[in-house]
């Protein structure tokens, strides 16, 4: 009997606390696109769900390298949905023995990873030169620079101003940036 290969795997979150409109403005900006690109912004975005997400991005990359055999240059996010889960209610107590409730609202994540060269369709490739003036794949460019990055994350930003001293008879010299 002849076996498929799956072209697609998929990580599943579910009962993630946080409500589902926090968690669909995060997952509207990475559908679609490649693994390391997703990783790049979920990285440096602002907002909470983030974290959960890229764990789960990075969840369901590990089961296509697992199942699949496949390369992180190929996986691409095909589908990426959040539903809303059930509601935790609870009661906050108030003045006077009142007492007020309070909805915490939960959500379900899914995150369908493909793969590209599991694909029968064309790849559309952004091609532009590096710093060497080599002409390198869009995906190869960020996954040179993102997977260093990973393994040894800069904390700390250089400073682009200089810090220059200034001394004047009312203050004791204290460093101050110019900006």
């Amino acid at each position: 009997m002849l076996q498929k290969k799956k072209t697609e795997v998929y990580a599943l979150g579910q009962n993630i606390s946080m409500s589902a409109h926090k968690a669909r403005r995060v997952i509207d900006q990475i559908r679609g696109r490649s693994y390391l690109t997703t990783l790049f912004l979920l990285k440096f975005m602002p907002y909470r769900a983030c974290s959960r997400i890229f764990k789960l991005v990075w969840s369901a990359a590990a089961n296509a390298r697992q199942l699949m055999g496949s390369k992180n240059e190929n996986l691409f996010i095909s589908q990426a949905e959040v539903n809303e889960g059930t509601s935790l209610k609870r009661f906050k107590l108030r003045a006077r023995g009142c007492s007020y409730p309070i909805k915490r609202p939960t959500c379900h994540i899914t995150i369908v990873i493909k793969d590209r060269s599991l694909n029968n369709s064309e790849k559309k490739v952004k091609v532009f030169l590096d710093a060497d003036n080599f002409l390198v794949d869009a995906d190869d460019f960020v996954q040179k620079d993102f997977l260093n990055w990973l393994k040894n994350p800069i904390t700390k930003p250089k400073n682009k101003y200089l810090t220059m001293e200034y001394h004047d008879m009312y203050n004791n010299g204290v460093a101050w940036d110019k900006k």
